[in-house]
């Protein structure tokens, strides 16, 4: 089969690959949707993700496709039982259940959690505990590509309930890009006032269109057309820079919430006012990655309509031409998301 595979910093390749046997509890999916995200973009500019893929490896994570092989022991105990032709979305990891984290509700930040890469490709296998843990079922009327957003916007679920965010709270979310806007859009859907720093014409005027009351275009004094009467309730910042870190702090009212749900390169620091977070009795917290839970919360959003994939793919790449992509990606190509076709997705 084709699959795009990662072989160090700006190198994936599109290679003919053996398709692995499957082992106990493991199934095959054929690939119909997989989507291009900021992370898998991080990787290939750095060459890999120290939890998630070290190279030579088989690349890619948000997708959504059709059950094509399963082994004998595809259901366990009160598992349901798996079939070729299920229309499934999976997760890009699964938790072990077993660890401390685990059993303290965290599996988010689980000791041993299991990564899957190989999205961009014709087919993938599912390891065994994915199968178990992270593998849903889709309704039948549920586009693959509204599905394959389950797992960024999972984390955005993530990002919500640590936030703890209400109904008529007044949010600034900072970053337009996927992961902004799904915040702006989930936010909304609780019935928040939202208001969106970011930059890109097309990418502010989705931002309007899910929601958001307020656009600001980010600029170098666009921190200063907030103004210094400070009314947001939340920040969120989204963009995963010190300097968009440090401004989420000075834009939030006193006894306000900030989260740092953006990471910043590795060994990047901040600079915070400590009298302010004191005496404003701030709340500072980030969020990462899912959870099994939130992963079905995302599914949930996604098949009532709330998030869908016209609002967030506007390109359309043959699996062939994914390492240009990537280049024009790492070169400021401010495309959403792109759907990358493999010749056999249906999308």
């Amino acid at each position: 089969m084709k699959a795009a595979v990662l072989y160090g910093k700006e190198d994936v390749r599109i290679e003919e690959v053996s398709p692995a046997a499957l082992r106990p509890g493991e199934v095959r999916v054929q690939v119909e949707a997989s989507l291009t995200c900021g992370t898998d973009l991080k990787v290939f500019k750095r060459g890999y993700h120290a939890k998630m893929i070290v190279p030579p490896a088989v690349f890619g994570h948000e997708f959504a496709g059709t059950i094509c092989e399963v082994t004998r022991d595809g259901g366990r105990g009160d598992k349901p039982e798996w079939k070729v032709g299920d229309r499934v979305v999976v997760a890009n990891s699964a938790p072990c259940g077993d660890c401390f984290y685990c059993r303290n509700g965290q599996e988010n930040l689980c000791d041993d959690l299991l990564f899957l890469n190989g999205a961009y490709a014709e087919s993938i296998v599912v390891p065994a505990r994915l199968v178990e843990k992270n593998l849903l079922r889709l309704r039948p009327e549920t586009e693959f590509r509204d599905a394959a957003l389950v797992e960024p916007l999972a984390c955005v679920v993530q990002g919500l309930q640590d936030t703890q965010l209400r109904p008529r709270q007044r949010v600034l979310v900072i970053g337009s890009g996927p992961i902004g806007l799904m915040f702006v859009a989930l936010a909304r859907e609780l019935g928040c006032e939202v208001t969106v720093s970011g930059r890109g014409e097309k990418r502010l005027a989705v931002a309007r269109r899910l929601g958001a009351e307020r656009i600001l275009e980010a600029t170098s004094g666009s921190e200063s057309e907030v103004g210094t009467n400070l009314t947001f309730d939340v920040v969120i910042e989204a963009v995963g820079k010190p300097e968009t870190w440090e401004a989420a702090v000075r834009l939030v009212r006193k006894g306000g919430t900030v989260n740092l749900f953006g990471g910043c390169p590795s060994g990047a620091s901040v600079s915070f006012d400590t009298a302010r977070i004191h005496y404003s009795n701030l709340t500072l917290l980030a969020s990462f990655h899912h959870t099994p839970g939130t992963i079905r919360r995302a599914l949930e959003f996604v098949e009532r309509g709330v998030i869908r994939a016209t609002d967030f793919v506007d390109g359309e790449c043959p699996l062939a031409e994914l390492p240009e992509l990537f280049r024009s990606m790492a070169a400021g190509n401010r495309a959403v998301k792109t759907f990358i076709r493999t010749g056999k997705a249906k999308g």
